[in-house]
């Protein structure tokens, strides 16, 4: 195996993680195990995005040890023949340190017997909470024979804390490493949506069977064909009333002349994942109830567009699209201003929440829901209550995350319109979502994501095509 690209990278991120751990601190990152589906089958195996932010290293039944004075030590697979004639080459311990800029490697089977003794004298062990299944119970474990020779002077660590803390800081803001690779994945994204776009016009115009599956293909085809590895989550293609389900899967339903489809999909690329969502008409012309409902959903966006810059709180750009779609449902009677009140009304009692029920986006990485805090670190102890006026629970809100450069969040507003004696039936069964991924510039944002058409009128010249 030749040395992975930008060691430096990885480098630099240990080195400021190590810094993160006081005296006498050290990490413990397990990689992702393999998983079994069924009988003498895997799951494909995707690596833990931590212990990869760490090393660039995607093999499983692997380790890295991290010590406060900066020494990273991998435990990794060790080289085998006949198991490598079977399931791949290893880079194995021998080759780590050159490959991956780690200063030592052992065999993982090893883990067991050295991690006690790398433990002795230290004062916390930091290890990443909630994220892997018994990994506390193998962290008490090592520590017993540590704890049993304390009466021969050894110390033995006092605190175990959460490693995600200072890890979910460190990826909230991407590196410019970070940032190209999610601009490619961003592109081949678009580019999927655009073939499965173009697929459905022709199927429809040429009269041929076309189901959802079949548009799932088309994205699957152009992902692998442009070198990402897998889907970063389960491809959501839904047509007509599907699309009203939010986290539908792509399946079998039959797509129809004159139905929109919804398709919320994007690749993994090196550990990055994209995420785009566009609605379309099926046979590319939308209808008048349509259109009016797209364009409604592709104002909330560029308000939320609007309040994506530094200095913002992540939680504005939500606020400003659920404005843009309050009013809007009262002026094209999806909700009854005599009943409801004014636009004011609609937010504050949430009466929107039947039609657009989920956030305006998240924080977009390694993981498709990536990690980071929602709320801003500083302003941590700064608590106020309300109660909710559909659930009645009391809600305690912190002030929410300040946006800064290097952020990627997605910017995802929707409405979803499902048959009811008090809704227009023009509207029944319409469901339209718009995402695209957003980086946080100096003095704005990118979408890195617009490689695919958004305004109506451009996606419907893209299926005459």
């Amino acid at each position: 195996m030749q040395p992975i690209a930008h060691l430096d990278i990885y480098a630099r991120r240990r080195a400021q993680l190590a810094a993160q751990l006081g005296p006498g601190g050290i990490a413990i990152v397990p990689t992702a195990p393999v998983r079994p589906r069924n009988r003498d089958s895997d799951y494909l195996y995707r690596f833990d995005s931590y212990f990869y932010y760490l090393t660039g290293f995607t093999e499983p039944h692997a380790w890295l040890v991290l010590t406060a004075e900066g020494r990273s030590i991998l435990f990794c697979q060790p080289k085998d023949v006949e198991r490598e004639i079977w399931d791949g080459l290893r880079l194995g311990p021998e080759a780590a340190p050159a490959a991956l800029g780690v200063d030592e490697a052992h065999a993982v089977d090893t883990l067991p017997s050295r991690l006690p003794a790398l433990l002795e004298n230290r004062s916390t062990v930091w290890f990443p909470f909630a994220t892997h299944e018994g990994l506390q119970a193998q962290v008490d474990g090592w520590l017993q024979p540590v704890r049993a020779r304390v009466r021969y002077g050894v110390l033995c660590p006092q605190s175990l804390r959460d490693l995600c803390g200072p890890l979910d800081e460190m990826r909230l803001v991407k590196d410019d490493h970070e940032l190209a690779l999610m601009r490619r994945a961003a592109q081949i994204s678009a580019q999927a949506h655009i073939r499965a776009m173009r697929r459905s016009a022709a199927a429809m115009r040429s009269g041929q069977d076309l189901r959802e599956y079949h548009l799932d293909a088309e994205l699957l085809h152009e992902f692998r064909q442009h070198g990402s590895q897998y889907p970063a989550y389960g491809s959501i293609v839904a047509a007509g009333a599907n699309a009203c389900i939010l986290h539908y899967r792509a399946d079998a339903a039959p797509i129809r002349d004159g139905e929109l489809v919804l398709i919320d999909a994007g690749c993994e690329l090196d550990g990055y994942a994209s995420d785009i969502t566009r609605t379309f008409p099926a046979n590319g012309r939308f209808s008048g109830p349509q259109r009016e409902l797209y364009d409604l959903v592709l104002a909330a966006q560029q308000a939320a567009v609007a309040a994506t810059r530094p200095g913002q709180r992540f939680t504005d750009p939500h606020e400003a699209a659920v404005r843009v779609l309050a009013q809007g449902m009262l002026d094209v009677g999806l909700l009854d201003a005599q009943a409801v009140g004014t636009v004011d009304d609609v937010i504050a009692q949430r009466h929107y929440f039947r039609f657009y029920m989920h956030r305006t986006g998240h924080w977009l990485g390694l993981d498709v829901h990536d990690v980071g805090s929602y709320v801003e670190p500083s302003e941590m102890g700064q608590v106020s209550e309300r109660q909710d006026p559909l659930s009645g629970e009391t809600i305690k809100d912190r002030p929410s995350r300040i946006l800064r450069p290097g952020m990627v969040l997605t910017l995802e507003p929707g409405l979803y319109v499902r048959p009811a004696p008090d809704v227009p039936e023009r509207f029944w069964n319409i469901g339209i979502r718009i995402e695209d991924d957003a980086v946080v510039t100096a003095d704005g944002c990118e979408l890195i994501t617009r490689g695919v058409p958004v305004a109506a009128d451009e996606i419907e010249a893209l299926m005459r095509g």
